[in-house]
């Protein structure tokens, strides 16, 4: 995290999958995180090709990628996905810098959320990953704002 603290406008949450990938947006001031959708392209490298796409169009300065951690603290394969794409994307966009965020329970806090919000079937999952993103994004604005004030 400590890699966006000094820069200033948009940032993109992630929340990559290996079907869909969660996409969430800041405002410039970096207050509110919002869903901008998912993207499926298929594969990882075209992931990355369409996330560098979004990222020209929305003029992010940095991007913030979930980090899939175990319960326990440990990573596995999936974060060696996450770190795969980080490299992808620092390849593409070398002036734009990446950070992992602990995404541990974005994906328990949206699934409840779409419970509580009585959200079913193909519409859960269409909009399931975007709001991990969103979570992801806000909960990384929120100790983004800490890191400043302390």
């Amino acid at each position: 995290m400590n890699r966006l603290l000094n820069t200033k406008g948009k940032l993109l949450g992630i929340d990559f999958g290996d079907k869909r990938t969660g996409l969430a947006v800041s405002d410039p001031s970096r207050i509110l995180a919002s869903g901008i959708g998912y993207i499926s392209p298929g594969g990882i490298v075209k992931v990355a090709d369409k996330i560098a796409e979004v990222c020209a169009e929305q003029r992010i300065v940095g991007i913030v990628l979930g980090l899939p951690v175990n319960m326990d603290g440990s990573q596995g394969f999936r974060a060696d996905r996450i770190k795969e794409l980080a490299a992808l994307l620092e390849e593409r966009m070398p002036s734009v810098p990446v950070a992992f965020f602990d995404e541990r329970l974005s994906t328990m806090a949206a699934a409840r959320f779409l419970n509580e919000t009585n959200t079913r079937g193909a519409k859960r999952k269409s909009v399931v990953d975007t709001l991990s993103a969103q979570i992801i994004l806000q909960n990384a604005l929120d100790k983004l704002k800490y890191m400043q004030n302390n």
